[in-house]
């Protein structure tokens, strides 16, 4: 690795452990893996993990498997399985070699499980739950080894032959590693390694009625894939005790060894699960891909970017610290990149009539840039005519200094378009505004006015004729407050983080690619939704605020 290399590259701890590891010959190269549980759709802190294990593994020209956790068949799907890669192809990440599952290594972990039981280091227990909680002792207090603990190998032996036939019910036993019940780790008094479950799994089929459990099963398919630094966040800290005690007493060569960082907390978000398992189950939000969830698939409808997503997890780091990342920095990565690479449209979401009184003759068909500072990017046609649509917002009857949109008698300019000067206009019996009367100087497409008057506002706008109808979801917050994790759903749901409405868009929309966000002139970063856009109907999604919102 050359010096310049070592300074573009971003540094953190993993990375100088790594460096380390290779300039002593421990390891020649780097092998990582990401290895999820296809229990649910990915989630923003999945993306850390993601950009952190396949970016370590790209940098040092090294290798990352995709490897997924499917030990739990009843919580999995083979719909998360596909989503999962699909979300990690879609950041730009690709893995090695195929697709792994730790159910192929089923045969081999059945194995080492039995290397235990001969060892005397494994034993079939037949307590209850609640027996085994209550022996497993407090975090004060040591635990009380199970009558079943010395049980011959023999024995043992025939127990798990059982196990895995079928012969006994679910929760009626289970093999547990014997360790030490008088550990101040937890996680080492006789930890559960097997456990019967009759569930038909999205692999193996109903071969197996035994599944490993997920501490037992994780460091051997780290050991089997020849893992090197095996990357895990702070919860598992513990448990690296019982990953190396694992690794320690069966017959296997590798050795990786597991790190630990700290996990993405996001305000206003939450990345347990289970919880956004239950938004979706409940009906509070439509499906994992919902625009309001912190999903990859959601955050990818709403309109985010890979590159925004990458940056950001570039930004907030790598530590072993734990903290709460603020909204504004995600949003701001999605802002910066929108600004630059984002075309530009118009779209009137609280639409009120304008007729200019002087214009007379046929539409006419405006070239309007796509972007003020890109020129590669073209220009696009734009109908305008005698009656136009603006939003209700940008006028007043009187305005005050600060205001710079329409008020009567005074002139603002149309974004791509004429100044115009609003005249009088109408309303209805309630005193709402119905239609503005305005007149335009036909002199001054794209220049200022001959005179040297001065205009300083500018308003967005839509030619009536051509409109096109259009649904407007506008997305907030999904939690009214920042850290909902220690709260009830319910408590914590924002009633507002969904608000639609109805207005039009210019013709040239109803062409919008899935997901790709615009710049909807003066109103946001907007995108064609995935699941619902139509031509006929069009809907596009508010992926983030023109300024920063929180």
């Amino acid at each position: 690795m050359s010096d310049l290399e070592k300074e573009v590259r971003p540094s953190n701890f993993i990375r100088n452990i790594i460096d380390t590891d290779l300039e002593s010959g421990k390891h020649t190269q780097v092998q990582t893996r990401f290895p999820p549980e296809p229990n649910g759709y990915l989630h923003i802190g999945h993306a850390k993990s993601i950009c952190l294990n396949f970016g370590i593994a790209q940098d040092y020209k090294g290798l990352c498997n995709l490897r997924f956790d499917d030990t739990n068949p009843e919580k999995e799907d083979i719909d998360f399985v596909n989503s999962i890669q699909e979300d990690v192809k879609w950041l730009g990440f690709e893995w090695a070699g195929e697709v792994r599952y730790s159910s192929n290594y089923f045969d081999a972990l059945y194995g080492y499980a039995i290397e235990l039981i001969n060892k005397g280091l494994a034993y079939v227990d037949f307590l209850s739950p609640d027996e085994m909680r209550e022996y497993r002792g407090t975090l004060t207090e040591p635990g009380k080894e199970s009558p079943y603990r010395n049980t011959t190998p023999e024995e043992n032996l025939a127990l798990f032959e059982k196990m895995k036939n079928g012969e006994f019910k679910e929760g009626e036993c289970c093999l547990r590693a014997k360790i030490d019940m008088a550990s101040s780790f937890m996680v080492m008094r006789d930890p559960v390694i097997y456990r019967v479950k009759f569930a038909h799994h999205h692999q193996t089929g109903d071969k197996w009625c035994i599944y490993p459990m997920y501490d037992f099963t994780h460091c051997i398919s780290d050991a089997i894939e020849n893992i090197t630094h095996s990357l895990c966040t702070l919860e598992f800290q513990d448990n690296r005790r019982l990953y190396d005690w694992v690794l320690d007493n069966i017959s296997i060569e590798a050795r990786p060894h597991q790190y630990e960082f700290s996990r993405l907390n996001l305000e206003y978000t939450m990345m347990s699960k289970r919880k956004l398992s239950a938004l979706v189950t409940e009906g509070h939000v439509d499906g994992w891909d919902d625009p309001r969830m912190p999903t990859i698939a959601g955050l990818r409808r709403r309109g985010y970017t890979p590159g925004s997503i990458v940056e950001f997890c570039k930004r907030i780091g790598v530590t072993k610290m734990e903290n709460m990342v603020e909204m504004p920095m995600l949003e701001a990565c999605i802002r910066e990149d929108l600004n630059e690479n984002a075309p530009r449209a118009m779209a009137v979401l609280d639409p009120i009539k304008l007729v200019i009184e002087n214009f007379d003759g046929d539409t006419e068909i405006l070239n309007v840039k796509n972007h003020p500072n890109k020129e590669e990017m073209g220009t696009r046609e734009m109908p305008f005519g005698r009656e136009i649509l603006i939003d209700a917002a940008d006028f007043r009857e009187e305005g005050n200094k600060k205001y710079k949109r329409l008020v009567l008698g005074k002139e603002v300019r149309l974004r791509g378009a004429y100044v115009i000067k609003a005249e009088r206009c109408d309303k209805d019996a309630d005193g709402n505004v119905t239609t503005i009367y305005c007149t335009y100087d036909k002199e001054t497409l794209g220049k200022n006015p001959s005179d040297g008057r001065k205009v300083k506002g500018v308003i967005h706008w839509v030619a009536a004729e051509t409109a096109v109808a259009a649904e407007f979801r506008v997305y907030n917050k999904l939690f009214n407050v920042a850290n909902p994790n220690g709260l009830e759903l319910t408590e914590a749901l924002n009633p507002e983080s969904l608000v639609v409405k109805h207005g039009v868009i210019e013709p040239s929309l109803v062409n919008a690619e899935a997901s790709k966000a615009y710049q909807f002139e003066r109103e946001g970063y907007y995108c064609a939704d995935s699941k619902d856009f139509t031509k006929d109907k069009p809907v596009f999604n508010l992926t983030v605020a023109l300024r920063e919102s929180f």
